[in-house]
């Protein structure tokens, strides 16, 4: 009996996993360094962070989570980042060779469940006003996430 076009995707899928994959290895491992972090938040640039932490001295990291060679080619907005964070890294699995990535951006290898930083990301600073904008957007961010969990009918304006 041939599989199903389900069953199709979810092999096709499987060697080279995804963003979500990568996602959470980083997410865990960024707890682990005492960080706290969000995914998928909008900055003012309108650009979305994948992943944006914050360590315990408010010092802001920003990690652009890459599934495939061709996820990165095709990303133009990444060097923008770099005005919203501390420092910037990228990070994917084992599949994506790590030689693709810029050497003056940060790298962290992931699986589903951890990760480990290859190369370390240069400092670069925020100016205080902005470092304070980032900081009162992940509060309200991630207290309207929470408020939705508790309150799924909530509507949002």
């Amino acid at each position: 009996m041939p599989p199903s076009p389900a069953t199709k995707i979810e092999f096709a899928k499987a060697p080279g996993r995804s963003v979500a994959h990568v996602t959470r290895g980083v997410s865990r491992f960024l707890r682990s360094l005492d960080r706290s972090s969000l995914t998928e938040v909008v900055l003012a640039s309108n650009r979305r962070a994948d992943i944006l932490s914050v360590g315990p001295t408010g010092e802001i990291w920003i990690v652009e989570t890459k599934s495939c060679v061709e996820d990165f080619r095709i990303d133009r907005k990444w060097p923008d980042y770099r005005l919203y964070c501390d420092r910037l890294f990228f990070a994917a699995d084992e599949t994506v060779p790590f030689e693709i990535f810029p050497e003056d951006v940060g790298f962290i290898l992931a699986d589903g469940y951890g990760a480990a930083i290859l190369r370390e990301a240069p400092p670069h600073p925020l100016a205080g006003a902005r470092r304070k904008e980032l900081l009162v957007r992940v509060s309200r961010v991630a207290s309207n996430r929470l408020q939705a969990l508790a309150d799924p009918g909530l509507h949002t304006f």
